[in-house]
């Protein structure tokens, strides 16, 4: 009996809406598309020099690209692994392959030092660049232990050195360096909150072995989550937050049993909320390593970032969309500048805070790992 009312009511249902009014075409949201506008970037001169200790990850050659383009010079390099310096050393035939790590942080004239060592390496090292008297430009995780942070923090209040963290979801990707602009100009009014979400594609292949223990990479959130972090932060234009809540677990790669494979967390700050979610869970079937999404939610509209891909077919990365009180909006960001870089140089030239504020950056590097160390732990297998 239940069956056949159900099938009446549908049936019921159905005819009524036979006679709602069809929406015109005039009805339809009107959807600006704002073509990609291709700024050439002005011959930089070098300006610094800086030098590169560790290649563990491929962010490495974004980043030295980065400093290039801001105006540094790459004048030399240690690298332990034979494989990864001969490819390194391929690509960048000026520089110099030092024969230990103290003849680059004994040289006077390298004003800044880049690294994407193993995570478990990088803060460490950080120190020893900061007490020789040189800026830091580290990959993301730059810190994976409290304990670790607590020294970095001591040595660069002591030092008063730059030690800068690679966020390249946000400083390498054109769409969401739009996206900062147009929240700045208040396109959205006030930010109320900001979703991340950041899948990635395992290819277990391609990854050492360190790369599923997190005592060598930090846990998800500690690892991919600090991009997430440093950009709620910054959206938000939070200077105090707190982990509201998170949770993260292995819920569908025993083989890897130290891996933490999902996580999610919830923020709350004195600019507004955040919620970010990772995974390992990225199908082959995309053709990027993973479809990053930002949504920024404001109180006169709101904006959507498809940094990779647009699974509706437009073709690469760097997509946004921003919708206000008149219009929808569809800008191709693919040829926009990426300042980072030479914010960066400018920094270490005159000792100012135009890339990343340190407190800022600090601050989404505590909250990865608070996050990390007050997550509930999900126990289960898909």
């Amino acid at each position: 009996m239940q069956r056949r009312n159900f099938i009446k009511d549908t049936a019921a249902i159905a005819a009524g809406m036979a006679f709602l009014p069809t929406l015109s075409s005039s009805a339809a949201p009107k959807v600006v598309y704002e073509p990609a506008v291709y700024i050439p970037e002005k011959p930089v001169e070098n300006r610094i020099k800086f030098s590169v200790i560790g290649i563990n990850h491929s962010h490495i050659y974004g980043m030295i690209g980065a400093v290039q383009k801001g105006g540094g010079e790459l004048v030399s390099y240690y690298i332990k692994e034979a494989d990864l310096l001969a490819q390194f050393a391929k690509k960048y035939p000026k520089a110099k392959q030092a024969k230990s790590e103290n003849e680059i942080l004994e040289d006077p004239t390298i004003q800044l030092v880049l690294s994407s060592g193993i995570p478990i390496d990088r803060a460490p090292l950080g120190v020893r660049v900061m007490k020789h008297g040189k800026d830091y430009l580290v990959d993301k995780p730059g810190v994976i232990t409290l304990e670790q942070f607590a020294e970095v923090k001591r040595v660069q209040k002591e030092t008063k050195r730059i030690y800068s963290i690679m966020f390249s979801e946000r400083f390498e990707n054109r769409a969401t360096v739009r996206a900062g602009e147009l929240v700045k100009a208040g396109a959205i009014g006030k930010v109320i909150q900001t979703v991340n979400l950041a899948p990635h594609k395992m290819s277990p292949e391609t990854r050492p072995e360190w790369y599923f223990d997190p005592k060598y990479c930090g846990p998800i959130l500690t690892d991919i989550g600090s991009h997430q972090f440093d950009q709620y932060l910054f959206f938000t234009g939070s200077t105090k937050a707190e982990v509201v809540a998170s949770q993260m677990g292995n819920v569908n790669h025993p083989q890897y049993p130290k891996l933490y494979d999902f996580g999610d967390v919830m923020l709350r700050g004195n600019g507004g909320m955040g919620y970010i979610r990772l995974d390992w869970f990225t199908p082959n079937g995309v053709s990027t390593f993973g479809d990053g999404r930002l949504t920024i939610l404001g109180t006169e509209g709101y904006i959507e970032v498809r940094k990779t891909i647009d699974l509706a077919g437009r073709p690469g990365g760097d997509h946004l969309f921003l919708a206000n009180q008149k219009e929808i909006k569809y800008f191709d960001c693919s040829k926009d500048p990426l300042p980072f870089g030479g914010q960066l140089v400018d920094d270490i030239l005159n000792r100012t805070e135009t890339a990343m504020p340190q407190a800022h950056c600090f601050l989404a590097t505590e909250l990865a790992l608070l996050a990390t160390k007050k997550a509930e732990i999900i126990d289960v297998h898909l």
